[in-house]
């Protein structure tokens, strides 16, 4: 029998800062005016395409604004969990806007990092914002995982999140040069509105790279939740009001943009992955049964999708999700802007 659910202990990665904890800084939000540079932790979802469409709005010089994508499967021919659409949606979002677009990843992605077995994690790749390839990391103790994340608040068992985004990004900062000079605004799109632990978040603090009062290197890094307070609806109102049209998820139904097949997926989202992604879905059903543990605690993702009834989906947008180009307009006439189907739907992502 499969074991259900075994958290991996590994290495404990920093949550966020939550309401209550004593921080040297007590203000609650940036003055704009401070920074050098504005880097949006950039997924494509409608959160963070707010944050950056908020900046906008400050008056903040496109020139300044940088939008940073993790490659969640990395590059290197892994296409287990992620939309395969995201990044060439990153970049044409990206080129819409006149806006620099950055992305870094690690080795293997999601993939090598779950099949650890005694190896290191694998190192981190990006590109400097002079354009050079520069790669980090890779040589820490070997230890072993042979699991999925666990659907847990807690990123030492989720570890989705903090080996492939928080600590890839963070990476990417520490190791480019450019961020040694002046002061730099990060921007990331949790609000509070998603859930209890979310709400409990700091909107503004020193972020996790910072170091600015180090005694060989300065680095100041803040970041901001810029979009903490705002409701699901004035999300969709600032992308209506620019006409930026949504990352397919959204099309597809889905209310969050997480990935192709998010460990937090509900049982109707795991129907519509057996379904429509069948490839996706049964080698995730086969690495649990080859690990013994399940992403869930109540059941296998064979169980979890019995559970569940797949929605009819657009073929449309169905094609352009699991494409590598995105073929749509980004920007649409605001006038004739509709919510797409998923806006206020069945939301299921981290906590």
């Amino acid at each position: 029998m499969m074991q259900q659910s075994l958290f991996h202990c590994g290495m404990t990665t920093p949550e966020p800062t939550i309401v209550g904890e004593a921080l040297p800084d007590i203000r609650l939000e940036p003055s704009l005016a401070d920074y050098d540079r504005y880097l949006v932790f950039f997924s494509g979802g409608k959160d963070s395409v707010a944050c950056f469409l908020w900046l906008l709005e400050q008056g903040i010089p496109i020139e300044k604004i940088e939008l940073h994508h993790h490659l969640v499967d990395g590059r290197e021919g892994s296409e287990l969990m992620d939309w395969p659409v995201s990044e060439d949606y990153v970049v044409r979002f990206a080129a819409a806007f006149g806006v620099r677009a950055s992305f870094s990843w690690r080795e293997g992605g999601f993939e090598r990092e779950m099949l650890r077995d005694e190896t290191p994690t694998a190192p981190v790749h990006f590109y400097t914002q002079s354009g050079e390839k520069r790669q980090v990391g890779g040589a820490g103790k070997p230890n072993t995982r042979r699991k999925f994340p666990q659907v847990s608040a807690d990123l030492s068992v989720r570890w989705c999140s903090s080996y492939l985004k928080i600590g890839v990004g963070e990476s990417y900062i520490v190791n480019d040069p450019v961020f040694k000079e002046g002061k730099t605004l990060v921007l990331t799109g949790e609000r509070a509105e998603e859930s209890p632990a979310r709400a409990r978040y700091k909107t503004f603090e020193p972020h996790r790279s910072d170091n600015r009062n180090g005694p060989k290197v300065f680095r100041w890094v803040d970041v901001y939740r810029a979009v903490h307070s705002w409701t699901e609806a004035e999300v969709w109102d600032i992308m209506r009001k620019y006409g930026v049209n949504p990352h397919p998820a959204y099309h597809l139904g889905l209310s969050r943009m997480s990935c192709m097949t998010c460990i937090f997926g509900s049982p109707m989202q795991w129907a519509m992955a057996k379904k429509y992604m069948p490839v996706h879905f049964k080698r995730i059903a086969d690495y649990e049964a080859e690990f013994g543990v399940t992403i869930k605690r109540d059941g296998s993702v064979e169980e979890i999708a019995a559970r569940g009834t797949a929605p009819e989906l657009d073929e449309h947008w169905l094609g352009i999700a699991l494409s590598k180009r995105f073929t749509a307009p980004i920007l649409i006439d605001p006038s004739v802007w509709v919510l797409p189907i998923g806006a206020f739907g069945e939301s299921s992502g981290p906590t």
